[in-house]
């Protein structure tokens, strides 16, 4: 059976005007404009199977919203293939929206003065999705998150988290291949995001649907994806699970304890007294990055309780959210 998606050695380049600086160079770029090529997908490869969640990861300006654009026929790429669902994207770009559910950012597709069952009522005929196939969409939607006190409800008079729920209610509700998550869970409260991810997984479950989730918040990746992928600066650094990514890191241990006085000042403290390892603060904990290969945790513990009065300290392994910020800042060596 072939892959849902197939991306091969794909990238998308874009001319950008080099504006000169103060009011002459203005006057300049008027009559003689300087452009410069930047690459911002740069020969990316992957397949995604019917069915998968993949985590597609990067810092900002990373290339994922381009590929993303790509996948979903908004941009042609400037080399390369790209196949979703047996289809080239930008050329059978009607039969491409068919076929997938699109979440982005906050740009909503639901009917901002209408109710949700109105919204949904359009985007049934819309995507001409049979009664009966629309029917079951909505009890499925009840049994899973109770949807009922929203359908009649304006989506202007909605909160934050109700919108996003209802967006991805309606991004699955024709059924589709593919459903592609653009930070589907920003700004929510931890309620929330627990219920948005237990949807994801269910419909998931329930549909098979494919479903490629861009994010920053590593409780979404951790919750929903066995898959990740990530990129930086056009190219792709790592494609496998989570599991075999820390491997690359696994010398790292977090040391977490608390100490008398100010947390974040004596976090800042600490990190002075141990240059080579990330110190971090939050409202319990004094976080260590221990690199085992330079110094074991018992040294370093043994070093902060001659100068600190620890209270309460415990050890835990890399965390996911570490090693990609690992990878970021080092790449996969």
């Amino acid at each position: 059976m072939a892959p849902i998606i197939e991306i091969r050695n794909v990238t998308k380049e874009f001319k950008v005007l080099e504006r000169r600086e103060g009011l002459w160079g203005s006057v300049r770029d008027l009559f003689s404009r300087n452009y410069k090529t930047v690459r911002a997908v740069d020969s990316v490869s992957m397949t995604i199977e019917q069915g998968e969640i993949v985590g597609y990861l990067g810092p900002n300006g990373a290339g994922k919203s381009t590929t993303i654009k790509m996948m979903t026929g908004v941009l042609e790429p400037t080399s390369g293939q790209i196949l979703v669902g047996g289809n080239i994207p930008y050329k059978n770009r009607t039969k491409n929206a068919q076929e997938i559910g699109v979440v982005f950012g906050q740009r909503s597709q639901l009917w901002w003065a209408l109710p949700l069952v109105e919204s949904f009522k359009l985007l049934r005929d819309i995507y001409q999705i049979p009664e009966k196939n629309y029917q079951e969409m909505l009890a499925l939607y009840q049994s899973l998150v109770d949807i009922e006190p929203l359908l009649h409800k304006p989506v202007r008079q909605m909160s934050l988290g109700q919108r996003t729920l209802s967006d991805i209610l309606a991004a699955f509700l024709h059924d589709p291949k593919i459903v592609f998550l653009d930070e589907p869970t920003i700004g929510l409260d931890v309620s929330m995001k627990a219920k948005i991810r237990t949807l994801i997984h269910a419909l998931n479950r329930e549909k098979k649907t494919t479903v490629i989730l861009t994010t920053h918040d590593m409780g979404d990746v951790d919750a929903l994806c066995r898959r990740i992928v990530i990129i930086d600066k056009g190219k792709m650094l790592y494609d496998n699970d989570i599991d075999h990514l820390k491997s690359f890191f696994g010398s790292y241990r977090t040391l977490k304890i608390r100490v008398e006085g100010g947390l974040k000042a004596q976090a800042e403290k600490i990190q002075g007294e141990l240059p080579e390892f990330p110190v971090t603060a939050d409202d319990e904990w004094i976080s260590i990055l221990v690199d085992e290969d330079k110094a074991k945790v018992i040294d370093v513990l043994g070093k902060l309780q001659s100068s600190y009065e620890i209270r309460d300290m415990k050890l835990e392994e890399i965390s996911s959210e570490d090693v990609i910020k690992k990878i970021y800042e080092e790449g996969v060596q």
